[in-house]
Protein backbone atom coordinates (compact mmCIF):
# COMPACT_ATOMS: atom_id res chain seq x y z
CA UNK A 1 0.00 0.00 0.00
CA UNK A 2 1.82 3.51 -1.19
CA UNK A 3 0.08 6.51 0.11
CA UNK A 4 0.93 9.59 -1.28
CA UNK A 5 -0.13 13.58 0.01
CA UNK A 6 -0.16 15.95 -2.81
CA UNK A 7 -0.86 19.80 -2.57
CA UNK A 8 -3.78 20.31 -4.57
CA UNK A 9 -3.54 23.41 -7.22
CA UNK A 10 -5.44 25.40 -9.28
CA UNK A 11 -4.44 23.11 -12.07
CA UNK A 12 -6.63 20.12 -10.39
CA UNK A 13 -9.22 22.21 -10.08
CA UNK A 14 -11.47 19.77 -12.57
CA UNK A 15 -10.18 16.58 -10.45
CA UNK A 16 -10.87 18.58 -6.85
CA UNK A 17 -14.67 19.23 -8.49
CA UNK A 18 -15.10 14.98 -9.26
CA UNK A 19 -13.81 14.37 -5.97
CA UNK A 20 -15.61 17.07 -4.04
CA UNK A 21 -18.87 15.84 -5.62
CA UNK A 22 -18.39 12.41 -5.33
CA UNK A 23 -17.56 12.24 -1.67
CA UNK A 24 -20.25 14.63 -0.39
CA UNK A 25 -22.57 12.61 -2.40
CA UNK A 26 -21.59 9.46 -1.20
CA UNK A 27 -21.81 10.75 2.37
CA UNK A 28 -24.97 12.49 2.72
CA UNK A 29 -27.61 11.43 -0.42
CA UNK A 30 -29.82 8.81 2.14
CA UNK A 31 -30.09 11.37 4.35
CA UNK A 32 -31.19 14.30 2.53
CA UNK A 33 -34.00 15.10 -0.42
CA UNK A 34 -32.32 14.87 -4.18
CA UNK A 35 -33.42 17.93 -4.87
CA UNK A 36 -31.80 19.72 -1.64
CA UNK A 37 -28.57 17.37 -2.68
CA UNK A 38 -28.58 18.89 -6.36
CA UNK A 39 -29.01 22.32 -5.33
CA UNK A 40 -25.99 22.65 -2.49
CA UNK A 41 -23.53 20.42 -4.87
CA UNK A 42 -24.61 22.59 -8.22
CA UNK A 43 -23.81 25.51 -5.66
CA UNK A 44 -20.86 24.49 -3.51
CA UNK A 45 -18.86 22.57 -5.81
CA UNK A 46 -18.81 24.65 -9.26
CA UNK A 47 -15.36 24.95 -11.30
CA UNK A 48 -15.42 29.09 -9.77
CA UNK A 49 -16.52 28.36 -6.37
CA UNK A 50 -13.55 25.97 -5.67
CA UNK A 51 -10.88 28.54 -7.67
CA UNK A 52 -11.94 31.11 -5.36
CA UNK A 53 -11.55 28.47 -2.35
CA UNK A 54 -8.25 27.57 -3.53
CA UNK A 55 -6.65 31.01 -4.59
CA UNK A 56 -7.40 31.99 -1.05
CA UNK A 57 -3.82 32.00 0.68
CA UNK A 58 -5.62 30.83 3.51
CA UNK A 59 -7.19 27.79 2.59
CA UNK A 60 -5.37 24.62 1.55
CA UNK A 61 -6.24 21.57 -0.16
CA UNK A 62 -4.37 17.99 -0.16
CA UNK A 63 -5.38 15.28 -2.69
CA UNK A 64 -4.70 12.15 -1.05
CA UNK A 65 -3.14 8.54 -3.21
CA UNK A 66 -3.66 4.94 -2.48
CA UNK A 67 -1.37 2.90 -4.74
CA UNK A 68 -1.89 6.05 -7.00
CA UNK A 69 -5.56 6.01 -7.26
CA UNK A 70 -7.44 9.29 -5.95
CA UNK A 71 -8.71 8.01 -2.69
CA UNK A 72 -9.76 11.59 -0.47
CA UNK A 73 -8.82 14.90 0.30
CA UNK A 74 -9.04 17.47 3.03
CA UNK A 75 -8.82 21.32 3.28
CA UNK A 76 -8.33 23.69 6.00
CA UNK A 77 -8.47 27.21 7.01
CA UNK A 78 -6.89 29.98 8.87
CA UNK A 79 -7.43 33.28 9.79
CA UNK A 80 -10.22 35.20 7.53
CA UNK A 81 -11.10 31.83 5.38
CA UNK A 82 -12.32 30.09 8.69
CA UNK A 83 -15.86 29.27 8.71
CA UNK A 84 -16.49 30.53 11.63
CA UNK A 85 -15.03 33.44 13.99
CA UNK A 86 -12.13 31.34 15.92
CA UNK A 87 -9.49 33.93 15.71
CA UNK A 88 -5.99 33.55 14.32
CA UNK A 89 -4.67 31.12 17.27
CA UNK A 90 -6.79 28.21 15.42
CA UNK A 91 -7.05 25.78 12.37
CA UNK A 92 -10.29 24.92 10.79
CA UNK A 93 -10.55 21.13 9.10
CA UNK A 94 -13.08 22.49 6.62
CA UNK A 95 -13.48 18.80 5.01
CA UNK A 96 -11.81 15.53 5.40
CA UNK A 97 -13.51 13.27 2.55
CA UNK A 98 -12.84 9.68 1.28
CA UNK A 99 -14.08 7.95 -1.38
CA UNK A 100 -16.95 5.29 0.05
CA UNK A 101 -14.39 2.35 -1.27
CA UNK A 102 -11.26 3.98 0.49
CA UNK A 103 -13.10 3.86 4.07
CA UNK A 104 -11.83 2.36 7.20
CA UNK A 105 -8.68 1.96 5.74
CA UNK A 106 -6.87 4.40 8.03
CA UNK A 107 -7.24 7.02 5.47
CA UNK A 108 -9.00 9.87 7.68
CA UNK A 109 -6.36 9.33 9.95
CA UNK A 110 -3.59 10.20 7.15
CA UNK A 111 -5.77 13.48 6.94
CA UNK A 112 -5.97 14.25 10.07
CA UNK A 113 -2.57 13.96 10.91
CA UNK A 114 -1.55 16.04 7.72
CA UNK A 115 -3.84 19.31 9.34
CA UNK A 116 -2.11 18.29 12.50
CA UNK A 117 1.20 19.16 11.52
CA UNK A 118 -0.06 21.79 9.43
CA UNK A 119 -1.32 23.41 12.53
CA UNK A 120 1.53 22.51 14.86
CA UNK A 121 4.00 24.33 12.29
CA UNK A 122 1.73 27.32 12.21
CA UNK A 123 2.10 27.49 15.91
CA UNK A 124 -1.81 26.79 16.46
CA UNK A 125 -2.98 26.31 19.73
CA UNK A 126 -6.55 24.88 18.54
CA UNK A 127 -8.12 23.26 15.26
CA UNK A 128 -11.70 22.61 15.02
CA UNK A 129 -14.16 22.02 13.29
CA UNK A 130 -18.17 21.48 12.11
CA UNK A 131 -19.48 17.99 11.58
CA UNK A 132 -23.61 17.38 11.15
CA UNK A 133 -25.42 15.97 14.14
CA UNK A 134 -26.34 13.02 11.82
CA UNK A 135 -22.96 11.60 10.67
CA UNK A 136 -22.23 9.52 13.69
CA UNK A 137 -19.45 7.70 12.40
CA UNK A 138 -17.95 11.20 11.45
CA UNK A 139 -18.13 12.49 14.88
CA UNK A 140 -17.31 8.80 16.51
CA UNK A 141 -13.89 9.19 14.32
CA UNK A 142 -13.23 13.12 15.38
CA UNK A 143 -14.00 11.90 19.23
CA UNK A 144 -11.24 9.17 18.73
CA UNK A 145 -8.84 11.66 17.60
CA UNK A 146 -9.46 13.60 20.86
CA UNK A 147 -12.20 16.51 19.32
CA UNK A 148 -15.14 17.48 22.04
CA UNK A 149 -17.71 19.22 21.16
CA UNK A 150 -18.27 22.62 21.83
CA UNK A 151 -21.17 23.87 20.13
CA UNK A 152 -23.05 24.23 17.11
CA UNK A 153 -24.45 26.19 14.12
CA UNK A 154 -26.29 26.14 11.39
CA UNK A 155 -25.43 24.32 7.87
CA UNK A 156 -28.04 25.23 4.84
CA UNK A 157 -28.80 21.99 2.81
CA UNK A 158 -30.49 23.40 0.11
CA UNK A 159 -33.89 24.95 1.89
CA UNK A 160 -33.29 22.61 5.15
CA UNK A 161 -31.52 24.00 7.90
CA UNK A 162 -29.76 21.28 9.68
CA UNK A 163 -27.20 21.91 12.75
CA UNK A 164 -23.25 21.11 12.59
CA UNK A 165 -21.40 20.58 15.76
CA UNK A 166 -18.58 22.43 16.60
CA UNK A 167 -15.80 20.17 18.01
CA UNK A 168 -12.58 21.53 19.43
CA UNK A 169 -8.68 19.91 20.32
CA UNK A 170 -6.48 21.66 22.53
CA UNK A 171 -2.82 21.37 20.97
Amino acid sequence: MILELKICTVKDLQKLREISYETFNETFKDQNSPENMKNYLDKAFTLEQLEKELSNISSQFFFLYLDKELAGYLKVNTNDAQTEEMGTESLEIERIYIKSRFQKHGLGKVLFQKALDIARENNKKKIWLGVWEKNENAIAFYKKMGFRQKGAHSFYMGDEEQTDFIMCKTL
